[in-house]
């Protein structure tokens, strides 16, 4: 059979080198955690950038099309009066 560990100091030195192993593998550090919060930050930051740019893009994809539909109505009517004036004759 197993020897019961009887002496507090074992005991001791058991659970201070349990609570140091856990403390350093599942703990990340002050430096590890503003690390991660910058380049979260970082890519937010890259991600807005990258929203604004896209939403410009659509602007002035919208004007285009708006200027497109004005002269293609501009010239319908055109064709129009040309078709009734030729009718006329």
């Amino acid at each position: 059979m197993r020897e019961k560990i009887q002496h507090p100091v074992r005991v001791l030195t058991l659970a201070v080198i349990a609570g140091a192993f856990i403390g350093l593998t599942g703990c990340a550090t002050t430096g590890q955690l503003e690390e991660h919060q910058n380049k979260v930050s970082a890519d937010i930051a890259a991600a807005k950038a990258a929203a604004d740019a896209a939403n410009a893009k659509a602007n002035d994809a919208v004007r285009i099309a708006e200027e497109a539909n004005r002269r293609s109505m501009d010239t319908e009517s055109k064709i129009d009066r040309m078709f009734k004036k030729a009718m006329h004759k």
